[in-house]
């Protein structure tokens, strides 16, 4: 769902635009300037380097990092 949003399964940040994202949350907040309709998802987790992040996780520019959009189940 995140990638359809986005447009791609993956995004690259340049590293002139990663200088101000430093944890989760200023990633969070970039996210939701660049591509609204994240903010309408119910929740989105966020994934750094294959464990679940919180918001003041801090991130380094080679980090790997998932968007783990709202799951239903039954």
């Amino acid at each position: 769902m995140a990638g359809d949003i986005v447009g791609s399964p993956t995004i690259s940040l340049p590293a002139s635009e990663m200088a101000g994202i430093n944890n989760v949350a200023a990633l969070k907040a970039y996210l939701y300037k660049h591509y609204p309709k994240l903010g309408e998802l119910s929740s989105m987790a966020i994934a750094v380097n294959k464990s679940y992040a919180n918001e003041d996780t801090s991130l380094d520019p080679m980090d790997e990092i998932a968007l783990i959009p709202p799951v239903s189940g039954g």
